[in-house]
């Protein structure tokens, strides 16, 4: 599972600090005292150790001293450097994150203190549309933003929801800016990517000032970017061993039962068949061996993804008297995206034998390691096909936010807050469209070099399609499409929307010197919706012979130039014909959304369907979630024995309030809504004990939740009455995942603004959500009584394929994080520093297996998107005038899926390596010059599956981004 990296990287970052060493402006030593303004990157270090120092709670903070002093050009990344932190990319950028080895699901994002939730589309391999409850940080541009807390100790008075952490983002304010008054900067940068040799533009601007003698004041920024993005490589989709989908076409003459070639079409090309032979018996029996696996579509292919982001934030805020604040921000962020994908693949490999797969398909020559990896291969009757899919994206998400803070007397304070978090995900065009040559006699692939880049040779020119590959309609007179491989267009929109409606009131009361009781109530309104629509039958989906008058010439095009920054081997096909997107929908008129006389005498069905058809109605489905919580907290500040002691205790109480609403396939699309209701107490502590003046100790303890995965609340399906008893739907009566978690925290914060940070933490995870099949009473599903027939009472039993509570296991790990600004050197290198940390996480999960029975088996494994191992180190420079810092960012391999399809084990993603580097100069009190190298060594997006064989699913690389530019203060 965990890859070893190549020595390269860590000589790169080796060449880089020495790079980056000698000091552009080191300081003459003086005997005068100097009096040192501390500025830049070391003031932002500085004030974020500050705010850690002081909260009452387990947390890590980055401040950005500026528009555009983010550490990051990405939110994700810059969370990547706080300890326990691991990042997910999609197309080369930060997308989700995993806080101590719990995915995206389980950690809540506030947004100046109100919980949202921003989703978009992404790749398939990196989770396509999010539909689920992680944050997708790439919606946002860093810009916007002030500072980031990462919560991860609980306290009453924080909203319940995370099993993770909390994440808090702030953006800028009038009265958090250094200098009251007037205040503007502007910002540019041009970025440049080494694959896609494309430049785009990347600004930003801040507009504030104070009045009214400093009692009122306003905040404006914006931030825009454009980045266009080759990703190339190659991918599987899966491994699958030879049997499980039919067998390969036996050798004329062999003895093997049920292995003959499938009858030939009329209009397709004829697989050439073997004879037989001992040799040709040999391989066939080789490649259907269930110890030897395949990958089911092997394919390479460039991705273009060509993104906008927009952002704007708007502050006004109002000091109508002393200890009164009133905030209204407002928070807007569109993100607009196009990406074409384009695949040269084999798709025999990948299909059953009614739909024209290996059964066509005969061995010519196999070999495979001990493994049981597939290490070289020559097949004939290979249906290869190019594909094209295109899609557009686009999120908008809006946020108001009223705060009020006021303090009614000297021992009483009230705080409240109200907003507003929207989220529109939109794919309105997601169009696949293919070209095709079937059974073609000499593919081969040959994985004996590189099991990450194969060298795939074809029969023809791949440039030109070499006379093979074009519009395979479907035949004339057929009566079906599954026993063939026509080309086909898909067309499938989606998208899904996510609000969050959350008011808070909380009173703070001052009993006395030691004690602050803080009581208060939370409300909020969840609502989630997503909508899918597909042809209205699959057959539709297939192309018929070209329309009268257009020539293929004129749908396709040829995709050049690919393998850039890939070590292809040689002899690998750099171009390729592709179909056009444009030029095929246009041509079939494919988007009336009609019914149409194919030219073969068969429907031309472009009619799109959405909950009546089978193959779109799961991703058609509504929550909504009313959660009512209220607390009670004391806050302490007092000594024991000579030592200071502060913190917290107390308890929330939660009742949360479902309605699910799905799809059921009886009756061609029945709605179905079912309910359900649990109740929470949450009790919870943090002490923060001042053993000396600098050293630090935490002790934290809570009961925490998080709420089920959102698709498995679904209770849309299929409930067969008749015959076999069965349900195959989501489950809205789970319970939320529930654990207990305990902290430690031993902090020493040197001089000269230095820290040494272990963190010790251990999650009791009491209740896990799982895929399973069992046997349940109907009145035990969550499913209404209107869907039995009136013989049925609700005790009858059925076959429930769905998800269920079961235990959960413990996770535990340590974190170290050391911060040291080198002051202590002499005046050569005073202005060197280092930021460093370190997480070990290690966890078990019994993962049930479900076959024809309940509760089946187990196999005991990792949490899914837990990394045993992370670290991120900084290098940096900084004497005011010029800065420079440099970063490396690990994190090992980890699972995704457990267990995998087509009798693997496992699915995940190898370790990953990125280094960053930033330097800035400042030509004087104004002007700033920028430059930074985002991926220096090119990280691959490396997918696997199988623990032992470490079969690659992708293997993608989107290049290394340079930025240059400058930033300006009025």
């Amino acid at each position: 599972m965990h890859r070893h990296k190549l020595p390269l990287k860590h000589t790169i970052i080796a060449s880089a600090l020495l790079a980056i060493g000698a000091p552009a402006h080191a300081q003459e030593t003086t005997d005068a005292p100097q009096v040192v303004v501390v500025t830049g990157l070391r003031a932002s270090l500085e004030s974020a150790l500050s705010a850690k120092r002081t909260e009452n709670s387990i947390v890590d903070v980055i401040k950005a001293e500026d528009i555009g002093k983010f550490p990051d050009t990405n939110l994700a990344e810059s969370l990547q450097r706080v300890p326990g932190v691991a990042i997910d990319r999609d197309a080369g950028e930060g997308r989700s994150i995993t806080v101590r080895g719990l995915g995206s699901d389980f950690t809540r994002v506030r947004i100046n203190g109100i919980e949202g939730l921003a989703t978009t589309g992404g790749t398939d391999s990196s989770g396509g549309n999010n539909r689920g409850r992680g944050f997708d940080f790439n919606v946002f541009a860093s810009e916007l933003f002030s500072s980031l807390t990462v919560r991860k100790s609980s306290s009453a008075e924080i909203e319940e929801g995370s099993l993770g952490a909390t994440v808090d983002l702030q953006t800028m304010r009038p009265f958090d800016t250094p200098k009251r008054g007037f205040n503007a900067t502007v910002m540019a940068k041009a970025r440049y990517n080494d694959i896609s040799k494309k430049t785009d533009p990347r600004a930003a601007f801040m507009l504030s000032n104070t009045f009214n003698n400093n009692t009122m004041g306003f905040l404006i920024s914006g931030a825009f970017s454009k980045r266009n993005v080759y990703e190339e490589g190659f991918s599987t989709v899966r491994w699958d061993n030879g049997p499980s989908s039919g067998g390969w076409c036996a050798p004329l003459g062999g003895s093997v039962t049920g292995a003959n070639c499938s009858a030939p079409v009329a209009g397709f090309p004829t697989a050439t068949r073997l004879p037989a032979s001992a040799a040709a018996l040999d391989a066939y029996n080789t490649a259907s061996s269930a110890a030897n696996f395949h990958p089911r579509l092997p394919r390479y292919g460039r991705l273009t993804h060509d993104q906008d982001r927009v952002g704007l934030t708007a502050s006004f805020e109002w000091k109508p008297m002393r200890g009164t604040r009133i905030s209204l921000d407002m928070l807007y962020a569109d993100l607009s995206a196009t990406r074409e994908e384009s695949y040269l693949e084999a798709i025999s490999f990948s299909r059953s034998a009614s739909q024209g797969g290996k059964p066509q398909t005969s061995v010519v020559q196999a070999q495979y390691d001990t493994l049981g990896r597939l290490q070289y291969g020559v097949f004939n009757g290979v249906d290869i096909r190019s594909e094209t899919r295109f899609d557009d994206l686009s999120t908008k998400f809006t946020q108001p936010t009223l705060t009020v803070a006021h303090r009614i007397n000297e021992d009483l304070e009230m705080n409240a807050r109200v907003g507003r978090a929207k989220s529109d995900f939109r794919n309105p065009y997601q169009t696949t469209v293919t070209l095709d040559a079937p059974n073609v006699n000499g593919y081969a692939i040959d994985l004996r070099s590189s099991d990450r880049l194969p060298l795939i040779t074809y029969p023809f020119d791949a440039a030109t399609g070499g006379g093979v590959l074009g519009i395979y309609g479907v035949p004339a007179g057929a009566a079906s499409v599954t026993t063939v491989t026509p080309s086909e267009i898909r067309i499938r929109p989606q998208g899904s929307v996510n609000q969050n409606d959350v008011a808070h009131l909380d009173l703070a009361w001052r009993a006395n010197d030691t004690w602050t009781i803080k009581g208060g109530a939370d409300l909020k309104t969840y609502k989630f919706k997503t909508y899918e629509s597909r042809r209205a039958t699959t057959s539709g989906e297939a192309i018929y012979n070209l329309p009268a008058g257009t020539s293929l010439s004129s749908v396709t095009r040829v995709l050049s130039g690919f393998g850039n920054g890939l070590d292809l081997p040689s002899g690998s096909a750099t171009s390729w014909l592709i179909p056009d997107v444009q030029g095929i929908t246009r041509a079939y008129d494919a988007y009336c959304n009609c019914l149409k006389s194919g030219p073969a005498g068969g429907p031309g069905d472009f009619t799109l369907t959405s909950t009546t058809n089978g193959n779109a109605r799961g991703s058609n489905r509504d929550i909504k979630e009313e959660d009512q919580g209220v607390f009670l907290q004391a806050d302490f500040d007092s000594e024991l024995a000579g030592i200071p002691l502060r913190g917290n205790i107390g308890g929330r109480y939660v009742k949360t309030k479902l309605t699910a609403q799905g799809y059921l396939a009886t009756g061609g699309g029945t709605p179905v809504t079912a309910t359900n209701a649990y109740n929470d107490f949450l009790p919870s502590f943090n002490v923060t004990a001042n053993l000396t003046p600098d050293f630090l100790v935490r002790l934290a303890g809570a009961k925490v939740m998080s709420r089920p995965p959102l698709g498995n609340l679904n209770p849309g399906g299929s409930v067969a009455t008749s015959g076999s008893l069965s349900i195959n739907s989501g489950n809205p009566t789970l319970e939320p995942f529930r654990a207990k978690t305990m902290d430690a925290s031993f902090e020493y914060y040197f001089k000269n603004k230095a820290f040494l940070g272990l963190g010790l933490f251990q999650k009791n995870i009491d209740s896990y959500i799982q895929g399973i099949r069992q046997s349940l009473p109907f009145n035990q599903t969550g499913l209404p009584s209107s869907l039995l027939p009136a013989s049925f009472n609700g005790s009858e039993v059925f076959d429930v394929t769905s998800f269920a509570n079961t235990p959960g296991g413990k996770l535990r790990g340590y974190e170290l994080n050391y911060q040291q600004p080198f002051t202590f050197l002499p005046a050569w290198g005073r202005n060197f520093g280092l930021i460093a940390n370190y997480t070990k996480v290690k966890s078990k999960i019994n993962y049930l297996i479900s076959t024809t029975a309940a509760n089946s088996g187990t196999v005991t494994d990792d949490l899914v998107n837990l990394s045993p191992e992370s670290w991120n180190t900084t290098f940096y420079y900084d004497d005011n005038k010029f800065s420079a810092r440099l970063t490396g960012a690990s994190r090992s391999g980890y699972l995704q899926v457990v267990p995998a399809q087509n009798n693997n084990d496992v699915q995940g993603k190898n370790e990953t390596f990125n280094v960053d580097l930033s330097v800035s100069y400042k030509w004087n009190d104004n002007l700033e010059f920028t430059f930074e190298g985002v991926n220096l060594t090119n990280e691959k997006n490396d997918q696997f599956v199988s623990r032992a064989r470490n079969s690659v699913l992708v293997n993608h690389v989107t290049g290394r981004e340079f930025l240059v530019g400058a930033r300006y203060k009025f």
